[in-house]
């Protein structure tokens, strides 16, 4: 679906209609951090019980992003997308209704079904609207919903949550959902060009290139240390830093800022030199969380690296999303889509390596540098990545050269 050099002012309404449905995701995927005590309270389980509310969602995003990019791959785009956009909200409804926790874990991980193919055909839609320099800026803006989620909707549900129950937070994200349905149904312009897929079969053997596997390993890895902190985000604030709980909603809006701040930058540096962002976005994330241990106690500290913490994360987004994209080349819906579902494997697996951490005894003060592990092994995969394409490309060159 590209747009003819004529129509280049319509393309950021376009890719912001886009930004409207990553808010609502993101806004649902999210908030339900800043509600795991008065979730836990309210339905009589543990923290970590409720820490595994947001483990369920992540994996349904695992599984369910590559079936229902295969089930809908020959629908058109826009019409994909606008059906994702039904089910987040009637999932969303029924988290708002749910009058156990066992219900509610079934909502939330029928509400994730949507995420990652919506966030997979969004991503192709996306660089499909803009010139070949401007993909990875593409693919920021889109996600750009996702992080102002981060700012405004999560530190809102999360008020809401404090002040009226958690079950209105959710009943407000049904609403934005209504509203981003509609706005992409009448902004997002029709793909007309046909895109008869590949076989199954060869798209799955696109995915199994070795360099799209090392990328979606680096997604699982990068985002499972971020979540590995993020997930606890509220306990650690108020139980090792000492803030009290109505801090917590300012405290994610610092993250939020941060988040937009490292997502765009992430999208400007990938469009001029790809490697070198994947390199130094989650070699700065594993820094960013190494350090952090160190500042625990601080309270404007900690508030500076909640910052930090959302920037260095976000930054590597798009170099992440780019590299898979590219890399597959005949099956990018697909792969696009297992990315969304890598970063939210990840999302499961902090979540779960925080919970271990902290009930195996180490506490939550032993979250940072436990997390800062994650991404420094995703930076020594991404060498790895890098050094087998110096590899393969030596006999193409030498090829090149015997023949002239």
């Amino acid at each position: 679906m590209s747009a003819p050099p004529s129509s280049r002012a319509r393309m950021p309404v376009a890719l912001y209609a886009l930004t409207a449905g990553a808010f609502g995701i993101g806004t649902t995927e999210f908030v339900i951090m800043g509600l795991l005590m008065q979730v836990a309270a309210d339905l009589h389980v543990s923290i970590a019980a409720a820490g595994m509310l947001i483990s369920g969602y992540a994996l349904g995003v695992f599984v369910g992003a590559p079936l229902l990019t295969a089930a809908t791959s020959r629908m058109p785009r826009k019409a994909v997308l606008v059906a994702l956009m039904v089910v987040f909200t009637l999932g969303n409804l029924a988290c708002a209704l749910a009058p156990n926790y066992t219900l509610l874990m079934i909502a939330r991980v029928v509400t994730s079904l949507a995420h990652g193919t919506f966030f997979g055909v969004g991503a192709v839609v996306a660089t499909g609207l803009v010139s070949e320099d401007r993909k990875a800026s593409a693919i920021s803006i889109m996600f750009t919903g996702l992080t102002v989620a981060t700012l405004l909707g999560v530190p809102a549900g999360a008020w809401l949550g404090l002040q009226f129950g958690w079950r209105a937070t959710f009943w407000a994200v049904t609403a934005i959902g209504i509203v981003a349905t509609v706005v992409i149904a009448t902004l997002v312009p029709a793909d007309r060009s046909a895109h008869a897929p590949l076989a199954f079969r060869d798209e799955m053997k696109a995915i199994a290139r070795p360099q799209v596997l090392l990328g979606l390993l680096m997604t699982v890895l990068g985002f499972g240390g971020m979540f590995t902190v993020y997930t606890y985000i509220q306990p650690l604030l108020t139980q090792v830093t000492g803030f009290a709980d109505a801090a917590v909603s300012p405290i994610l809006l610092v993250f939020g800022v941060g988040m937009i701040v490292g997502n765009l930058l992430g999208g400007r540096f990938a469009d001029k030199r790809l490697s070198a962002a994947l390199l130094g976005t989650l070699a700065t994330l594993a820094l960013v969380m190494g350090a952090m241990t160190f500042v625990l106690h601080s309270r404007w500290a900690m508030v500076l690296f909640t910052g930090l913490l959302g920037a260095a994360a976000f930054a590597t987004v798009s170099p992440l999303q780019l590299w898979v994209l590219q890399k597959a080349a005949g099956a990018q819906s697909l792969a696009s889509s297992l990315n969304i579902g890598a970063f939210n494997l990840g999302n499961a697996l902090g979540a779960w390596l925080g919970g271990v951490v902290i009930s195996q005894g180490l506490g939550l003060t032993a979250l940072p540098w436990v997390a800062a592990l994650v991404p420094l092994s995703a930076f020594a995969v991404a060498l790895w990545s890098l050094a087998l394409e110096r590899r393969q490309a030596r006999p193409a060159l030498v090829e090149r050269t015997e023949c002239a």
